[in-house]
Protein backbone atom coordinates (compact mmCIF):
# COMPACT_ATOMS: atom_id res chain seq x y z
CA UNK A 1 0.00 0.00 0.00
CA UNK A 2 1.23 3.32 -0.78
CA UNK A 3 1.53 6.52 2.12
CA UNK A 4 -1.57 8.03 0.53
CA UNK A 5 -3.49 4.50 0.83
CA UNK A 6 -2.47 4.12 4.34
CA UNK A 7 -3.30 7.82 5.64
CA UNK A 8 -6.48 7.68 3.70
CA UNK A 9 -7.75 4.34 5.62
CA UNK A 10 -6.58 5.67 8.61
CA UNK A 11 -8.33 9.36 8.53
CA UNK A 12 -11.28 6.99 7.88
CA UNK A 13 -11.69 4.51 10.07
CA UNK A 14 -10.72 7.55 13.00
CA UNK A 15 -13.75 9.60 11.83
CA UNK A 16 -15.87 6.29 11.73
CA UNK A 17 -14.65 5.28 14.87
CA UNK A 18 -15.74 9.08 16.35
CA UNK A 19 -19.22 8.82 14.80
CA UNK A 20 -19.93 5.29 16.52
CA UNK A 21 -20.50 6.62 20.16
CA UNK A 22 -22.45 9.87 19.70
CA UNK A 23 -25.01 8.62 16.86
CA UNK A 24 -25.10 4.66 18.26
CA UNK A 25 -26.12 6.31 21.88
CA UNK A 26 -28.19 9.06 20.17
CA UNK A 27 -30.17 6.43 18.11
CA UNK A 28 -30.86 4.00 21.44
CA UNK A 29 -32.56 6.95 22.65
CA UNK A 30 -34.75 7.11 19.81
CA UNK A 31 -35.67 3.47 20.45
CA UNK A 32 -36.17 3.40 23.85
CA UNK A 33 -38.26 6.37 23.15
CA UNK A 34 -36.47 9.05 25.53
CA UNK A 35 -36.25 12.98 24.94
CA UNK A 36 -34.25 13.53 22.43
CA UNK A 37 -33.71 17.20 21.04
CA UNK A 38 -35.31 16.35 17.53
CA UNK A 39 -38.86 15.44 19.65
CA UNK A 40 -39.69 19.12 19.49
CA UNK A 41 -39.71 19.45 15.72
CA UNK A 42 -40.57 15.69 15.11
CA UNK A 43 -42.87 14.57 18.10
CA UNK A 44 -46.35 16.66 16.36
CA UNK A 45 -45.49 14.81 13.00
CA UNK A 46 -44.87 11.34 14.65
CA UNK A 47 -48.21 11.36 17.05
CA UNK A 48 -49.59 13.28 13.76
CA UNK A 49 -48.80 9.50 11.61
CA UNK A 50 -49.86 7.50 14.46
CA UNK A 51 -53.41 8.95 14.08
CA UNK A 52 -53.92 9.41 11.22
CA UNK A 53 -53.20 5.63 10.32
CA UNK A 54 -54.95 4.35 13.53
CA UNK A 55 -52.10 2.90 14.75
CA UNK A 56 -52.09 2.33 19.05
CA UNK A 57 -48.64 3.53 19.82
CA UNK A 58 -49.15 2.04 23.22
CA UNK A 59 -49.86 -1.36 21.97
CA UNK A 60 -47.44 -3.98 21.36
CA UNK A 61 -47.09 -7.01 19.29
CA UNK A 62 -45.66 -10.55 20.19
CA UNK A 63 -43.82 -11.98 17.17
CA UNK A 64 -46.30 -13.35 15.06
CA UNK A 65 -47.93 -10.43 14.68
CA UNK A 66 -44.93 -8.17 14.48
CA UNK A 67 -43.72 -10.32 11.73
CA UNK A 68 -47.16 -10.08 10.18
CA UNK A 69 -47.37 -6.22 10.45
CA UNK A 70 -43.48 -6.06 8.62
CA UNK A 71 -44.53 -8.53 5.91
CA UNK A 72 -48.37 -7.09 5.21
CA UNK A 73 -46.51 -3.10 4.96
CA UNK A 74 -43.52 -4.52 2.72
CA UNK A 75 -46.01 -6.46 0.42
CA UNK A 76 -48.13 -2.91 0.08
CA UNK A 77 -44.91 -1.10 -0.68
CA UNK A 78 -43.94 -3.32 -2.83
CA UNK A 79 -47.43 -3.12 -4.91
CA UNK A 80 -47.13 0.64 -4.84
CA UNK A 81 -43.79 0.85 -6.37
CA UNK A 82 -44.55 -1.19 -9.09
CA UNK A 83 -47.95 0.40 -10.30
CA UNK A 84 -45.63 3.70 -10.33
CA UNK A 85 -43.26 1.84 -12.53
CA UNK A 86 -45.78 0.36 -14.94
CA UNK A 87 -47.88 3.72 -15.45
CA UNK A 88 -44.87 6.50 -14.95
CA UNK A 89 -45.10 7.46 -18.54
CA UNK A 90 -48.87 9.10 -17.45
CA UNK A 91 -47.74 10.56 -13.93
CA UNK A 92 -46.01 13.91 -13.58
CA UNK A 93 -42.54 14.87 -13.50
CA UNK A 94 -41.60 13.35 -16.33
CA UNK A 95 -39.80 15.93 -18.83
CA UNK A 96 -38.16 13.34 -21.08
CA UNK A 97 -41.18 11.65 -21.84
CA UNK A 98 -39.62 8.06 -20.46
CA UNK A 99 -41.71 5.65 -21.09
CA UNK A 100 -43.32 2.67 -18.78
CA UNK A 101 -41.34 -0.06 -17.88
CA UNK A 102 -42.30 -3.69 -19.22
CA UNK A 103 -43.39 -5.91 -16.51
CA UNK A 104 -40.39 -8.14 -15.92
CA UNK A 105 -38.59 -5.10 -15.55
CA UNK A 106 -40.79 -3.48 -13.21
CA UNK A 107 -41.34 -6.08 -11.02
CA UNK A 108 -37.17 -6.80 -10.55
CA UNK A 109 -36.78 -3.09 -9.74
CA UNK A 110 -39.81 -3.08 -7.43
CA UNK A 111 -38.68 -6.20 -5.46
CA UNK A 112 -34.86 -4.65 -5.54
CA UNK A 113 -36.24 -1.65 -3.58
CA UNK A 114 -38.38 -3.24 -1.04
CA UNK A 115 -35.62 -5.59 -0.33
CA UNK A 116 -33.08 -2.83 0.08
CA UNK A 117 -31.49 -4.53 -2.81
CA UNK A 118 -31.19 -1.84 -5.31
CA UNK A 119 -30.00 -4.10 -8.01
CA UNK A 120 -30.53 -2.17 -11.37
CA UNK A 121 -31.29 -4.00 -14.55
CA UNK A 122 -31.51 -0.76 -16.15
CA UNK A 123 -30.14 3.12 -16.51
CA UNK A 124 -31.21 5.22 -14.68
CA UNK A 125 -31.25 8.91 -16.68
CA UNK A 126 -32.63 6.65 -19.45
CA UNK A 127 -35.36 4.90 -18.03
CA UNK A 128 -36.65 6.23 -14.57
CA UNK A 129 -38.87 9.93 -14.02
CA UNK A 130 -38.51 11.93 -11.33
CA UNK A 131 -41.38 10.67 -10.27
CA UNK A 132 -40.37 7.28 -9.66
CA UNK A 133 -36.80 8.35 -8.80
CA UNK A 134 -38.32 10.23 -5.76
CA UNK A 135 -41.82 8.80 -4.97
CA UNK A 136 -40.95 5.06 -6.06
CA UNK A 137 -37.44 4.74 -5.43
CA UNK A 138 -36.04 7.26 -2.66
CA UNK A 139 -39.28 6.50 -0.49
CA UNK A 140 -38.63 2.51 -0.93
CA UNK A 141 -34.95 3.86 0.42
CA UNK A 142 -36.12 5.00 3.58
CA UNK A 143 -38.78 2.59 4.40
CA UNK A 144 -36.59 -0.71 3.45
CA UNK A 145 -33.58 0.86 5.72
CA UNK A 146 -36.61 1.14 8.62
CA UNK A 147 -37.43 -1.95 7.99
CA UNK A 148 -33.84 -3.20 8.59
CA UNK A 149 -34.01 -1.22 11.94
CA UNK A 150 -37.65 -2.51 12.70
CA UNK A 151 -36.26 -6.19 12.63
CA UNK A 152 -32.83 -5.48 14.64
CA UNK A 153 -34.60 -4.15 17.66
CA UNK A 154 -36.95 -6.71 17.99
CA UNK A 155 -33.82 -9.20 18.42
CA UNK A 156 -32.46 -7.21 21.06
CA UNK A 157 -35.65 -6.42 22.94
CA UNK A 158 -35.51 -10.60 22.47
CA UNK A 159 -32.10 -10.66 24.41
CA UNK A 160 -33.32 -8.03 27.54
CA UNK A 161 -36.63 -8.91 27.91
CA UNK A 162 -37.67 -11.80 30.04
CA UNK A 163 -40.83 -14.27 30.09
CA UNK A 164 -42.56 -12.04 27.66
CA UNK A 165 -44.29 -12.27 24.38
CA UNK A 166 -44.26 -8.58 23.60
CA UNK A 167 -41.50 -7.64 21.06
CA UNK A 168 -42.78 -3.59 20.55
CA UNK A 169 -44.54 -2.03 17.50
CA UNK A 170 -43.74 -2.35 14.05
CA UNK A 171 -45.24 0.78 13.40
CA UNK A 172 -43.72 2.92 16.09
CA UNK A 173 -39.97 1.31 15.19
CA UNK A 174 -40.79 1.94 11.79
CA UNK A 175 -41.74 5.76 12.07
CA UNK A 176 -39.45 6.49 14.59
CA UNK A 177 -36.34 5.42 12.69
CA UNK A 178 -37.10 7.00 9.64
CA UNK A 179 -37.80 10.85 11.39
CA UNK A 180 -35.52 10.81 14.20
CA UNK A 181 -32.60 8.84 12.33
CA UNK A 182 -33.11 8.79 8.41
CA UNK A 183 -34.94 12.16 7.65
CA UNK A 184 -32.43 14.60 10.04
CA UNK A 185 -29.02 12.06 8.51
CA UNK A 186 -29.98 12.70 4.98
CA UNK A 187 -30.86 16.48 5.20
CA UNK A 188 -27.43 17.22 6.43
CA UNK A 189 -26.01 14.67 3.74
CA UNK A 190 -27.66 16.22 1.17
CA UNK A 191 -26.76 19.64 1.83
CA UNK A 192 -22.80 18.64 2.23
CA UNK A 193 -23.31 16.85 -1.49
CA UNK A 194 -25.12 19.32 -3.05
CA UNK A 195 -22.20 22.04 -1.81
CA UNK A 196 -19.91 19.64 -3.75
CA UNK A 197 -21.91 20.06 -6.73
CA UNK A 198 -24.22 17.23 -6.76
CA UNK A 199 -27.35 18.30 -8.64
CA UNK A 200 -30.35 18.96 -7.08
CA UNK A 201 -33.27 20.07 -9.48
CA UNK A 202 -36.27 19.75 -11.54
CA UNK A 203 -35.19 21.00 -14.52
CA UNK A 204 -35.53 19.35 -18.14
CA UNK A 205 -32.49 17.40 -19.71
CA UNK A 206 -30.34 19.90 -21.21
CA UNK A 207 -28.95 19.69 -25.07
CA UNK A 208 -25.27 20.97 -25.71
CA UNK A 209 -24.04 21.35 -28.90
CA UNK A 210 -20.47 20.21 -29.11
CA UNK A 211 -17.84 19.90 -31.27
CA UNK A 212 -15.61 16.19 -32.01
CA UNK A 213 -12.24 16.07 -33.46
CA UNK A 214 -13.09 17.06 -37.55
CA UNK A 215 -15.48 20.29 -36.37
CA UNK A 216 -18.60 18.12 -37.07
CA UNK A 217 -21.59 19.81 -34.89
CA UNK A 218 -22.93 16.98 -32.44
CA UNK A 219 -25.46 17.38 -30.05
CA UNK A 220 -25.12 15.78 -26.50
CA UNK A 221 -28.04 15.09 -23.91
CA UNK A 222 -27.02 16.32 -20.27
CA UNK A 223 -29.46 14.60 -18.00
CA UNK A 224 -30.68 16.54 -14.88
CA UNK A 225 -32.64 15.59 -12.00
CA UNK A 226 -33.12 15.75 -7.51
CA UNK A 227 -30.18 13.76 -7.16
CA UNK A 228 -28.41 15.13 -3.81
CA UNK A 229 -31.64 14.10 -2.05
CA UNK A 230 -31.83 10.47 -3.47
CA UNK A 231 -27.90 10.00 -3.49
CA UNK A 232 -27.87 10.54 0.80
CA UNK A 233 -30.36 8.29 1.36
CA UNK A 234 -28.94 6.18 -1.19
CA UNK A 235 -25.13 6.04 0.85
CA UNK A 236 -27.42 6.55 4.56
CA UNK A 237 -29.59 3.83 4.10
CA UNK A 238 -27.30 1.23 2.71
CA UNK A 239 -29.39 1.10 -0.59
CA UNK A 240 -27.03 2.11 -3.34
CA UNK A 241 -28.99 2.39 -6.23
CA UNK A 242 -27.67 4.82 -8.52
CA UNK A 243 -29.96 8.08 -10.13
CA UNK A 244 -27.75 7.34 -12.49
CA UNK A 245 -26.53 4.57 -14.78
CA UNK A 246 -22.87 5.40 -13.90
CA UNK A 247 -23.64 5.21 -10.28
CA UNK A 248 -21.58 7.15 -7.68
CA UNK A 249 -18.89 7.05 -10.49
CA UNK A 250 -21.11 9.74 -12.70
CA UNK A 251 -19.90 13.44 -11.64
CA UNK A 252 -23.75 14.52 -10.95
CA UNK A 253 -23.66 12.03 -8.15
CA UNK A 254 -19.89 12.62 -6.88
CA UNK A 255 -17.90 15.25 -8.13
CA UNK A 256 -14.75 15.57 -6.31
CA UNK A 257 -12.91 13.78 -3.78
CA UNK A 258 -14.52 15.00 -0.58
CA UNK A 259 -17.59 14.33 -1.77
CA UNK A 260 -16.79 10.95 -2.01
CA UNK A 261 -15.23 10.92 1.43
CA UNK A 262 -18.38 11.93 2.53
CA UNK A 263 -20.53 9.22 0.59
CA UNK A 264 -18.24 6.65 1.99
CA UNK A 265 -18.32 7.44 5.55
CA UNK A 266 -22.24 7.13 5.17
CA UNK A 267 -21.90 3.63 4.02
CA UNK A 268 -21.03 2.48 7.39
CA UNK A 269 -21.54 5.57 9.43
CA UNK A 270 -25.15 3.78 10.64
CA UNK A 271 -24.47 0.28 10.57
CA UNK A 272 -21.37 0.76 12.86
CA UNK A 273 -22.70 2.60 15.26
CA UNK A 274 -25.66 0.32 15.72
CA UNK A 275 -22.71 -1.71 17.20
CA UNK A 276 -23.05 0.94 20.34
CA UNK A 277 -26.54 1.44 20.22
CA UNK A 278 -26.96 -2.62 20.38
CA UNK A 279 -23.90 -1.88 23.59
CA UNK A 280 -26.65 0.61 25.14
CA UNK A 281 -29.49 -1.53 24.82
CA UNK A 282 -28.53 -4.29 26.32
CA UNK A 283 -26.71 -2.50 29.18
CA UNK A 284 -23.17 -3.62 28.59
CA UNK A 285 -21.21 -1.58 26.03
CA UNK A 286 -18.50 -3.84 25.87
CA UNK A 287 -20.81 -5.85 24.31
CA UNK A 288 -21.57 -3.41 21.36
CA UNK A 289 -17.95 -2.76 21.51
CA UNK A 290 -17.01 -6.34 20.71
CA UNK A 291 -18.94 -7.10 17.31
CA UNK A 292 -17.57 -3.39 16.62
CA UNK A 293 -14.16 -4.58 16.42
CA UNK A 294 -14.63 -7.63 14.80
CA UNK A 295 -16.26 -6.10 12.16
CA UNK A 296 -13.04 -3.82 11.94
CA UNK A 297 -10.96 -6.78 12.05
CA UNK A 298 -12.46 -8.58 9.11
CA UNK A 299 -12.36 -4.86 7.22
CA UNK A 300 -9.26 -3.62 7.28
CA UNK A 301 -7.30 -6.20 6.22
CA UNK A 302 -9.50 -7.01 2.97
CA UNK A 303 -9.16 -3.03 2.38
CA UNK A 304 -5.67 -3.61 2.24
CA UNK A 305 -5.51 -6.38 0.58
CA UNK A 306 -8.00 -4.57 -2.51
CA UNK A 307 -5.51 -1.82 -2.71
CA UNK A 308 -2.64 -3.53 -2.87
CA UNK A 309 -3.64 -5.86 -5.54
CA UNK A 310 -4.81 -2.82 -7.39
CA UNK A 311 -1.87 -0.99 -7.21
CA UNK A 312 0.15 -4.32 -8.59
CA UNK A 313 -1.87 -4.51 -11.39
CA UNK A 314 -1.85 -6.81 -14.12
CA UNK A 315 1.31 -8.39 -14.25
CA UNK A 316 1.78 -9.17 -18.01
CA UNK A 317 1.73 -5.60 -18.83
CA UNK A 318 5.10 -5.44 -16.68
CA UNK A 319 6.02 -7.97 -19.58
CA UNK A 320 5.56 -5.45 -22.46
CA UNK A 321 9.04 -3.66 -22.56
CA UNK A 322 8.05 -1.55 -25.91
CA UNK A 323 6.87 2.13 -23.96
CA UNK A 324 5.61 3.01 -27.63
CA UNK A 325 3.40 0.20 -26.97
CA UNK A 326 2.18 1.07 -23.97
CA UNK A 327 1.20 4.12 -24.83
CA UNK A 328 -0.72 3.38 -27.86
CA UNK A 329 -2.72 0.93 -25.45
CA UNK A 330 -3.39 2.87 -23.01
CA UNK A 331 -1.95 0.81 -20.28
CA UNK A 332 0.46 1.31 -17.98
CA UNK A 333 2.38 -1.51 -16.15
CA UNK A 334 3.16 -1.83 -12.42
CA UNK A 335 4.18 0.84 -10.24
CA UNK A 336 1.01 2.97 -12.23
CA UNK A 337 -1.31 0.06 -10.97
CA UNK A 338 -4.62 -1.11 -12.95
CA UNK A 339 -6.10 2.15 -13.32
CA UNK A 340 -9.13 0.36 -15.89
CA UNK A 341 -12.66 1.54 -14.75
CA UNK A 342 -11.91 3.98 -12.31
CA UNK A 343 -11.89 7.72 -12.16
CA UNK A 344 -9.07 9.59 -12.39
CA UNK A 345 -10.33 12.43 -9.53
CA UNK A 346 -10.75 9.20 -7.47
CA UNK A 347 -7.75 6.89 -8.30
CA UNK A 348 -6.94 3.37 -6.80
CA UNK A 349 -7.26 4.58 -3.05
CA UNK A 350 -10.53 6.04 -2.98
CA UNK A 351 -11.97 3.59 -5.66
CA UNK A 352 -10.60 0.37 -3.79
CA UNK A 353 -11.56 1.77 -0.65
CA UNK A 354 -14.83 2.45 -2.11
CA UNK A 355 -15.30 -1.09 -3.37
CA UNK A 356 -14.82 -2.42 -0.36
CA UNK A 357 -17.07 -0.45 1.88
CA UNK A 358 -19.73 -0.31 -0.23
CA UNK A 359 -19.86 -4.60 -0.25
CA UNK A 360 -18.74 -5.14 3.37
CA UNK A 361 -22.06 -2.73 4.20
CA UNK A 362 -24.65 -4.28 2.06
CA UNK A 363 -24.76 -1.46 0.05
CA UNK A 364 -24.14 -1.81 -3.39
CA UNK A 365 -23.33 1.83 -5.23
CA UNK A 366 -19.95 1.69 -6.87
CA UNK A 367 -17.48 4.91 -8.05
CA UNK A 368 -15.68 2.19 -10.37
CA UNK A 369 -16.59 -0.80 -12.75
CA UNK A 370 -15.75 -4.02 -10.63
CA UNK A 371 -15.36 -6.21 -13.75
CA UNK A 372 -11.53 -3.67 -14.21
CA UNK A 373 -10.53 -5.07 -10.98
CA UNK A 374 -7.52 -7.29 -11.14
CA UNK A 375 -9.33 -10.89 -9.88
CA UNK A 376 -8.43 -10.99 -6.51
CA UNK A 377 -9.47 -7.06 -6.63
CA UNK A 378 -12.69 -8.17 -7.45
CA UNK A 379 -12.32 -11.40 -4.82
CA UNK A 380 -12.58 -9.36 -1.79
CA UNK A 381 -15.45 -7.27 -2.79
CA UNK A 382 -17.55 -10.95 -4.09
CA UNK A 383 -16.15 -12.68 -0.32
CA UNK A 384 -17.21 -9.65 1.49
CA UNK A 385 -20.61 -10.20 0.08
CA UNK A 386 -20.16 -14.18 0.58
CA UNK A 387 -19.45 -13.26 4.54
CA UNK A 388 -23.40 -12.50 4.61
CA UNK A 389 -22.19 -8.79 4.65
CA UNK A 390 -21.85 -8.98 8.84
CA UNK A 391 -18.87 -6.97 8.55
CA UNK A 392 -20.96 -3.46 9.13
CA UNK A 393 -23.55 -4.51 6.76
CA UNK A 394 -26.86 -2.97 6.16
CA UNK A 395 -28.66 -1.22 8.60
CA UNK A 396 -29.87 -3.75 11.13
CA UNK A 397 -29.26 -6.26 8.64
CA UNK A 398 -25.28 -6.33 9.68
CA UNK A 399 -25.87 -6.70 12.53
CA UNK A 400 -28.93 -8.75 13.62
CA UNK A 401 -26.60 -11.13 11.16
CA UNK A 402 -23.45 -11.10 13.19
CA UNK A 403 -25.79 -11.75 16.23
CA UNK A 404 -27.07 -15.43 14.21
CA UNK A 405 -22.74 -15.73 14.40
CA UNK A 406 -22.49 -15.29 17.29
CA UNK A 407 -25.72 -17.47 18.73
CA UNK A 408 -23.49 -20.16 16.46
CA UNK A 409 -19.99 -19.58 18.23
CA UNK A 410 -21.26 -19.58 21.84
CA UNK A 411 -22.83 -22.90 20.82
CA UNK A 412 -19.30 -24.01 19.50
CA UNK A 413 -17.58 -22.77 22.42
CA UNK A 414 -20.24 -24.28 24.59
CA UNK A 415 -19.81 -27.98 22.88
CA UNK A 416 -15.91 -27.28 24.13
CA UNK A 417 -16.88 -27.22 27.68
CA UNK A 418 -19.48 -28.92 28.01
CA UNK A 419 -21.73 -26.48 29.07
CA UNK A 420 -25.25 -24.86 27.49
CA UNK A 421 -24.58 -22.23 25.81
CA UNK A 422 -26.14 -18.60 26.82
CA UNK A 423 -25.54 -15.14 25.44
CA UNK A 424 -26.89 -11.81 27.66
CA UNK A 425 -28.57 -13.98 30.04
CA UNK A 426 -30.16 -16.32 27.76
CA UNK A 427 -29.87 -19.83 27.07
CA UNK A 428 -29.71 -20.83 23.33
CA UNK A 429 -30.87 -24.08 22.93
CA UNK A 430 -32.03 -25.96 19.93
CA UNK A 431 -34.44 -23.81 18.29
CA UNK A 432 -32.20 -20.94 18.21
CA UNK A 433 -29.46 -23.04 16.70
CA UNK A 434 -32.01 -24.59 14.06
CA UNK A 435 -32.90 -20.91 12.59
CA UNK A 436 -29.24 -19.51 13.00
CA UNK A 437 -28.14 -22.74 10.68
CA UNK A 438 -31.17 -22.49 8.74
CA UNK A 439 -29.58 -18.71 7.59
CA UNK A 440 -26.21 -20.52 7.14
CA UNK A 441 -27.78 -22.74 4.59
CA UNK A 442 -30.16 -20.45 2.68
CA UNK A 443 -27.99 -17.83 1.42
CA UNK A 444 -25.52 -20.54 -0.24
CA UNK A 445 -28.32 -22.53 -1.79
CA UNK A 446 -30.02 -19.39 -3.24
CA UNK A 447 -26.24 -18.40 -4.84
CA UNK A 448 -24.64 -21.25 -6.07
CA UNK A 449 -27.28 -23.34 -7.31
CA UNK A 450 -28.90 -20.69 -9.98
CA UNK A 451 -24.83 -19.94 -10.78
CA UNK A 452 -24.32 -23.60 -11.00
CA UNK A 453 -27.31 -23.71 -13.43
CA UNK A 454 -26.83 -20.55 -15.55
CA UNK A 455 -22.78 -21.48 -16.07
CA UNK A 456 -24.12 -24.54 -18.30
CA UNK A 457 -27.26 -22.95 -20.10
CA UNK A 458 -26.26 -21.84 -23.34
CA UNK A 459 -28.80 -19.08 -23.60
CA UNK A 460 -27.74 -17.54 -20.22
CA UNK A 461 -24.28 -17.94 -21.16
CA UNK A 462 -24.77 -15.63 -24.23
CA UNK A 463 -25.30 -12.52 -21.75
CA UNK A 464 -21.99 -12.65 -20.33
CA UNK A 465 -19.48 -10.42 -21.92
CA UNK A 466 -16.45 -12.72 -21.02
CA UNK A 467 -15.73 -16.41 -20.98
CA UNK A 468 -13.97 -18.68 -19.02
CA UNK A 469 -13.32 -17.68 -15.12
CA UNK A 470 -14.02 -14.10 -15.86
CA UNK A 471 -17.49 -14.81 -17.16
CA UNK A 472 -17.87 -17.27 -14.28
CA UNK A 473 -17.06 -14.84 -11.73
CA UNK A 474 -19.78 -12.66 -12.96
CA UNK A 475 -22.72 -15.02 -12.99
CA UNK A 476 -21.20 -15.91 -9.21
CA UNK A 477 -21.22 -12.21 -8.40
CA UNK A 478 -24.51 -11.38 -9.27
CA UNK A 479 -26.08 -14.58 -7.79
CA UNK A 480 -24.40 -13.21 -4.86
CA UNK A 481 -24.99 -9.55 -4.79
CA UNK A 482 -28.83 -10.97 -5.69
CA UNK A 483 -29.29 -13.08 -2.25
CA UNK A 484 -26.72 -10.78 0.57
CA UNK A 485 -29.40 -7.82 -1.25
CA UNK A 486 -26.52 -5.85 -2.16
CA UNK A 487 -27.06 -4.93 -5.45
CA UNK A 488 -23.81 -3.97 -6.82
CA UNK A 489 -22.99 -5.70 -9.86
CA UNK A 490 -19.59 -7.02 -11.41
CA UNK A 491 -20.81 -5.44 -15.57
CA UNK A 492 -20.53 -7.40 -18.71
CA UNK A 493 -23.16 -9.10 -17.88
CA UNK A 494 -26.69 -8.52 -19.17
CA UNK A 495 -29.20 -8.85 -16.96
CA UNK A 496 -32.26 -7.36 -18.48
CA UNK A 497 -33.98 -10.17 -19.72
CA UNK A 498 -36.58 -11.98 -18.60
CA UNK A 499 -34.48 -14.92 -17.03
CA UNK A 500 -32.77 -12.35 -14.57
CA UNK A 501 -35.36 -10.41 -13.55
CA UNK A 502 -37.56 -13.01 -13.22
CA UNK A 503 -35.33 -15.58 -11.12
CA UNK A 504 -33.30 -12.43 -9.59
CA UNK A 505 -36.70 -11.10 -8.00
CA UNK A 506 -37.00 -14.41 -6.48
CA UNK A 507 -33.44 -14.52 -4.73
CA UNK A 508 -33.95 -11.12 -3.73
CA UNK A 509 -36.96 -12.01 -1.59
CA UNK A 510 -35.61 -15.31 -0.64
CA UNK A 511 -32.09 -13.19 0.36
CA UNK A 512 -34.42 -10.77 2.40
CA UNK A 513 -37.46 -12.55 4.23
CA UNK A 514 -35.85 -15.80 4.25
CA UNK A 515 -33.24 -14.38 6.93
CA UNK A 516 -36.41 -12.00 8.79
CA UNK A 517 -38.35 -14.54 9.46
CA UNK A 518 -35.97 -16.72 11.25
CA UNK A 519 -34.35 -13.91 13.13
CA UNK A 520 -37.64 -12.74 14.42
CA UNK A 521 -38.70 -16.04 15.37
CA UNK A 522 -35.63 -16.47 17.72
CA UNK A 523 -36.65 -12.93 18.89
CA UNK A 524 -39.55 -14.29 20.19
CA UNK A 525 -38.50 -17.66 21.68
CA UNK A 526 -35.48 -15.61 23.53
CA UNK A 527 -38.15 -12.96 24.87
CA UNK A 528 -40.07 -15.88 26.56
CA UNK A 529 -37.59 -17.27 28.46
CA UNK A 530 -36.06 -16.69 32.11
CA UNK A 531 -33.06 -14.45 32.64
CA UNK A 532 -29.63 -16.56 33.80
CA UNK A 533 -27.38 -14.65 35.60
CA UNK A 534 -23.87 -14.56 35.34
CA UNK A 535 -21.76 -17.53 37.09
CA UNK A 536 -18.41 -18.30 37.21
CA UNK A 537 -18.53 -20.62 33.93
CA UNK A 538 -20.48 -17.92 32.00
CA UNK A 539 -18.51 -16.96 29.05
CA UNK A 540 -17.13 -13.40 28.36
CA UNK A 541 -18.63 -12.77 25.37
CA UNK A 542 -16.82 -9.08 24.86
CA UNK A 543 -12.98 -10.45 25.64
CA UNK A 544 -10.58 -10.46 23.24
CA UNK A 545 -10.94 -14.38 22.84
CA UNK A 546 -14.43 -14.23 22.06
CA UNK A 547 -13.90 -11.73 19.76
CA UNK A 548 -11.04 -13.30 17.60
CA UNK A 549 -13.61 -16.64 18.15
CA UNK A 550 -16.85 -14.75 16.69
CA UNK A 551 -14.13 -13.69 13.47
CA UNK A 552 -12.57 -17.28 12.99
CA UNK A 553 -16.58 -18.72 13.02
CA UNK A 554 -17.61 -15.94 10.18
CA UNK A 555 -14.37 -16.61 7.68
CA UNK A 556 -14.80 -20.42 8.04
CA UNK A 557 -18.10 -20.59 7.57
CA UNK A 558 -18.14 -18.65 4.32
CA UNK A 559 -14.31 -20.28 3.14
CA UNK A 560 -15.90 -23.50 3.64
CA UNK A 561 -19.08 -22.63 1.90
CA UNK A 562 -17.28 -20.37 -1.10
CA UNK A 563 -14.00 -21.33 -1.65
CA UNK A 564 -14.77 -23.99 -4.49
CA UNK A 565 -16.67 -21.40 -6.80
CA UNK A 566 -13.61 -18.91 -6.03
CA UNK A 567 -11.28 -21.27 -7.16
CA UNK A 568 -12.81 -22.06 -10.23
CA UNK A 569 -13.34 -17.86 -10.60
CA UNK A 570 -11.43 -15.15 -9.51
CA UNK A 571 -8.50 -17.54 -7.89
CA UNK A 572 -8.40 -19.38 -11.18
CA UNK A 573 -8.24 -15.82 -13.24
CA UNK A 574 -5.88 -14.85 -11.19
CA UNK A 575 -2.83 -17.97 -11.53
CA UNK A 576 -3.75 -17.63 -15.08
CA UNK A 577 -2.11 -13.95 -15.03
CA UNK A 578 0.70 -15.59 -14.00
CA UNK A 579 0.23 -18.35 -16.36
CA UNK A 580 0.42 -21.05 -13.75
Amino acid sequence: MTENAILQLSIFMIVVLLLVKPLGAYMAAVFEQRSTFLGRVFGPVERLFYKSCGVNAAREMDWKQYLGALLAFNFMSFIFLLLILLVQKWLPLNPAHLDNLSFPLALNTAVSFMTNTNWQAYGGEATMSYFSQMIGLAVHNFISAATGFSVLLVLIRGFIRKETKDLGNFWVDLIRGILYILVPLSIIWAIVLMSQGVLQNFSPYVTAHVLDVSNSALTQTIPMGPVASQEAIKELGTNGGGFFNANSAHPFENPTPLSNFFEMIALILIPAALCYTFGRMVRDTRQGWALFFAMTIIFIPFACLSNYVEHIGNPALSQIANVDIQQNLGVHAAPGGNMEGKELRFGIDDSSLYAVATTAASNGSVNSVVDSYTPMGGMVSLFLMQLGEVVYGGIGTGLYGLLLMVILTVFIAGLMVGRTPEYLGKKIEAFEIQMAALVVLLIPTIVLIPTAFAAVDKSILANLGNSGAHGFTELLYAFTSMANNNGSAFAGLNVNNNFFNILGSLIMLLGRFGVIIPVIAIAGSLAAKKHIPVGAGTLPTYSGFFIGMLVFVVLIIAGLTFMPSLILGPIAEQLQMYNV
